[in-house]
């Protein structure tokens, strides 16, 4: 996954409004809109809104999963597309996105995988129409730039979890179930299972930068994705909230990058908790020597003094909450866990 070729087309599409004239796309969100439930037997709709899938077996393997769920699928007419890394041109994709959204016997969205090429999308939409058909939409890692722009220009609770082509494992299948199904208030806090004869269990362990607890609406996602929205109208406002980060294939000295560029535009200073997921295979390449995760956050988190931990069970790994983007909630980070405080979809 390499996205960090792909920033600039945030700002060479933002810079394409006027042309493209999309009506309502800078329209400021009217409060916080909850999704309509998800049951067994509804119609979802498989997308892909970033990167093609490498192989048909994957768009087989993501049907095949939201089936077993007990839903029927509906694909959108150019999930399996190909324009050089991405799925379909930018019309395409966005095109089925939006269709989804209108299309009334389809009650949730699920993103096939991310990758690259969201962000393009993102003046494109119509949020007037998303505005006016709420509705589940998931997935994770470059869907971040889906989740902050209908966030941010309509307030819609959305979902980050596992795609369809990813790991439907008996955790994730159960969060899907709990999530959307039960429609429980969740409680997130991590599985600690003992290890391989291992005197205290290191597996899915957290670590409470400062502790506390916070209460706020979620907002956040994949760091690399977030940072690369700075400046755009596409970041919903960073007041009050619990920021949530993840990331992969990231070298340390990059975080820090992304780091101060949340820093400098001022969204560190107005969060009131953080949580941070799971960075995944971020090692430090050859040189001199480099910053270590830990570093970063004493650098930039502890002098917020905001609860905050680190290794809750987002991000690129095999088992992942499903949390939702917008829904408020409160985080213990001496416990390591946060969890909803209010229903997430109408008539819960």
């Amino acid at each position: 996954m390499d996205r960090r070729r792909f920033i600039g087309g945030t700002a060479l599409t933002a810079a394409l409004l006027p042309v493209l004239g999309m009506q309502g796309a800078l329209a400021a969100p009217r409060g916080r809109l909850l999704p309509a439930a998800l049951n067994k037997g509804d119609t979802v709709g498989l997308v892909s809104p970033s990167s093609a899938s490498s192989d048909r077996l994957s768009l087989q393997l993501a049907r095949e999963a939201m089936e077993a769920l007990g839903l029927v699928v509906k694909t959108g007419e150019h999930y399996d597309a190909r324009y050089g890394h991405l799925a379909g041109t930018d019309a395409e994709r966005a095109g089925d996105l939006n269709a989804m959204f209108a299309d009334k016997q389809v009650k949730g969205i699920v993103c096939v995988r991310g990758g690259s090429g969201a962000a393009r999308l993102l003046p494109l939409l119509d949020y007037d129409r998303i505005r006016a058909n709420p509705k589940v939409l998931l997935g994770y890692s470059d869907i971040t730039a889906l989740h902050s722009a209908i966030q941010a220009r309509t307030g819609l609770v959305t979902f980050h979890g596992q795609i369809g082509s990813g790991s439907w494992n008996r955790f994730n299948a159960d969060q899907f179930e709990r999530v959307f199904f039960k429609r429980e208030l969740m409680h997130y806090q991590n599985v600690v299972v003992d290890g391989d004869d291992e005197l205290v269990p290191r597996k899915n362990r957290t670590l409470t930068l400062r502790g506390g607890i916070a209460r706020g609406e979620l907002i956040g996602g994949n760091l690399t994705v977030l940072t690369a929205l700075a400046g755009s109208p596409y970041l919903p406002d960073f007041t009050g909230k619990i920021l949530f980060l993840e990331d992969v294939e990231e070298a340390p000295y990059r975080i820090d990058r992304m780091f101060t560029t949340l820093k400098l535009m001022g969204a560190l200073d107005k969060i009131a908790g953080f949580i941070f997921g799971e960075c995944t295979d971020c090692k430090p390449g050859d040189g001199y020597g480099s910053l270590t995760l830990d570093q970063i956050f004493d650098d930039y988190i502890l002098p917020l003094k905001i609860p905050a931990y680190r290794g809750a069970m987002i991000g690129h790994i095999r088992e992942q909450f499903i949390v939702p983007v917008g829904g408020r909630v409160e985080m213990d980070a001496d416990a390591g866990s946060f969890r909803m405080l209010e229903p997430v979809f109408t008539g819960a």
